[in-house]
């Protein structure tokens, strides 16, 4: 009988956990993060000693937390984090899209958006220029 390889994690010598070890947020989870109060509290953490940097450097586009300003900086210039600003910018799925997806409705295509990296100095100011084009 011939050799026939298996097709399993634990087949490569992979553990079973190891594929859900590095696991992100999601995009829809981020989305969340991005709101102006959860954007505050994940950029102005208490110092936690248990954290890269002691979670005072933090990008929340990636949730990820770095050892200094200087890293954090250069993972901004980053492919990676530049994929993930790509992904952020359709927008999110609701309830009602998928309620059309299904059937209930016609179908809209999600709309593009422009995303902007989140600082400390941006988050308050973004949101009232968006209040005041409002008014």
């Amino acid at each position: 009988m011939p050799y026939k390889r298996k097709k399993t994690v634990q087949g490569h010598g992979m553990k079973k956990g190891l594929k859900t070890k590095r696991k992100n947020k999601d995009l829809d989870e981020i989305e969340s993060d991005r709101q102006e109060e959860n954007a505050q509290k994940l950029l102005n953490q208490d110092i936690d000693l248990d954290q890269a940097g002691f979670g005072q450097f933090y990008c929340i586009e990636c949730a990820r937390h770095f050892i200094d300003e200087e890293a954090r900086d250069k993972h901004r210039k980053s492919k990676v984090h530049k994929r993930r600003l790509k992904a952020l910018e359709t927008e999110p799925y609701t309830i009602e899209e998928s309620e059309r997806a299904a059937g209930h409705g016609n179908w809209v295509s999600p709309a593009k958006r422009k995303i902007k990296t989140l600082t400390r100095e941006n988050v308050g100011t973004e949101t009232e220029s968006k209040r005041m084009k409002v008014i």
